[in-house]
C-alpha cells in the first residue's frame, strides 16, 4: 500500500522515504525527550534509519513524513502500521520530532487528515493505538480527535522510573 500525498491547511504529508533522512531526523530519534514514550528510540544513525525505511517499504503500511507547508520543513512522521485488510483496521502512530513544532496543533491536523483518508479512501473501519498512561499530551490529543479508551494493561516497562499502563484506544468510521 502506498501513502499518497495529503495536503491540509498548514501541512503536506508525503510518503516517508530515504530522502527524508537528515541529521535533524537522527537527532529526533536520539533525543530522550522526543522518544521517551516510543518503543523505538535511541542509538540511531543515518544508516540504521535507512535500513529501517527499507524494511518499512516491504510492509503493507502507510507511512508519511509531516512537512510544514510554509517552508517544507520535515517536522515528524505519522503512520498506520500494521494494516489488517481482513478486519479493515489499522494501528496509528505519530511522532512530532521537531520540538519547535510542539504545541501548535500540527499533530491534530495531520492525524485528522490521515484518519479521514483511511476511512474514506482506504476503507478502514477501525483505527487503534496504544499509549503509555504517563503521556498526558498524547492522551489529550487522541481524545480530542475522537479516539475512545477500550482497555488498559500494566506494562513491564518503566517510564521516568515508574511502572506504567498501556492504554488501548480506538476510533471507528
Amino acid at each position: 500500500m502506498k501513502a499518497i500525498t495529503i495536503n491540509t491547511d498548514r501541512l503536506i504529508l508525503k510518503k516517508l522515504t530515504a530522502d527524508h533522512l537528515s541529521a535533524a531526523y537522527v537527532n529526533w530519534m536520539n533525543d530522550p525527550e522526543v522518544n521517551k514514550y516510543l518503543e523505538s528510540g535511541g542509538d540511531y544513525t543515518i544508516d540504521k534509519l535507512n535500513a529501517f525505511l527499507i524494511e518499512q517499504e516491504k510492509k503493507n503500511i502507510l507511512f508519511w513524513a509531516i512537512h510544514l507547508k510554509e517552508n517544507g520543513r520535515h517536522i515528524g512522521n505519522i503512520k498506520i502500521d500494521p494494516i489488517d485488510q481482513e478486519n479493515l483496521s489499522g494501528e496509528y502512530g505519530i511522532m512530532i520530532g521537531d520540538k519547535a513544532a510542539w504545541g501548535k496543533g500540527f499533530a491534530k491536523e495531520a492525524s485528522l487528515a490521515v484518519i479521514q483518508y483511511c476511512f474514506r479512501e482506504i476503507g478502514l473501519k477501525h483505527i487503534t493505538l496504544g499509549v503509555v498512561d504517563q503521556n498526558q499530551a498524547a492522551l489529550q490529543l487522541y481524545h480530542n480527535i475522537g479516539f475512545r479508551r477500550i482497555s488498559e494493561t500494566e506494562t513491564t516497562n518503566k517510564y521516568n522510573g515508574v511502572h506504567s499502563k498501556t492504554i488501548r484506544m480506538s476510533i471507528s468510521r
